[in-house]
């Protein structure tokens, strides 16, 4: 896959994969009103491995189901205080991860929270938009033909 900036059209709605935790597809929703991606992380624990802060967490892919989930466990890259669209302030873990979208891998900045009571599982904010793609906000999975 390629890492370079793919200067590609996403619609509002699209297929993802973690690779380096699962190759799962999530659906995502494209929201170029979110500063940074989020996703649906159940049982957040931070430790600490080789005097470095990591985190464990779970990860349900598939919206409104709880099976399927998987374990997973990233170096912490830092604890941002993120304002919900519903004005909630949070303190969450932020990981730094590869993000498969269409042809490409590209790694990028996700944070960790509850999106049980929201729509999709998983947000892809501009922060990873700006990395080569258009958003076409009246059509939806322009990619995921290409994603394996």
């Amino acid at each position: 896959m390629k890492n370079e900036a793919p200067f590609a059209i996403i619609g509002w709605r699209e297929w993802i994969a973690l690779p380096d935790f699962s190759n799962t597809r999530i659906k995502v929703k494209v929201d170029t009103g979110a500063k940074t991606s989020a996703i649906h992380a159940w049982k957040i624990r931070p430790f600490v491995k080789d005097g470095q802060e990591w985190v464990t967490f779970e990860l349900h892919p598939d919206q409104r189901s709880s099976k399927n989930a998987f374990q997973c466990e990233a170096p912490v890259h830092s604890r941002k205080m993120v304002k919900s669209s519903n004005g909630h302030t949070e303190t969450r873990f932020s990981i730094w991860t590869n993000i498969s979208i269409g042809l490409w891998t590209i790694p990028g900045e996700i944070t960790l929270t509850n999106r049980d009571d929201m729509g999709f599982r998983m947000l892809l904010g501009r922060t990873f938009i700006r990395n080569g793609f258009l958003v076409d906000s009246s059509r939806s999975f322009l990619q995921r033909k290409k994603l394996k």
